[in-house]
């Protein structure tokens, strides 16, 4: 039977990172998921992913370019990312 729905978050991600070569990359997985809600309640559903996908995007050329380090790096491109998220309004994508 599978476990619960965080279960099952925790052991995907572990096996993304593992076939992404990313061991021991820490993930908040909370803070992802709220940023694609609000992507997705404040501009259209769409914007979820992509915007997640941006965040990490900024966060890796950050921590790669060694302007922060990973955790650092990833938090604070969730809260850009969360503040034009909470910005946005529908017509944005109009």
């Amino acid at each position: 039977m599978m476990g619960s729905q965080q279960e099952t978050l925790e052991a995907w991600t572990q096996q993304l990172l593992r076939s992404l070569e990313l061991e021991g990359t820490a993930v908040d997985i909370d803070a992802v998921l709220d940023l694609a809600a609000a992507a997705a309640h404040n501009v259209v559903r769409p914007a979820a992913p992509l915007t997640t996908f941006i965040a990490g995007l900024a966060a890796g050329l950050a921590a790669g370019s060694g302007q922060a380090d990973e955790n650092l790096a990833m938090r604070a491109a969730i809260r850009a990312a969360q503040r034009e998220c909470d910005a946005a309004t529908p017509e944005v994508g109009k």
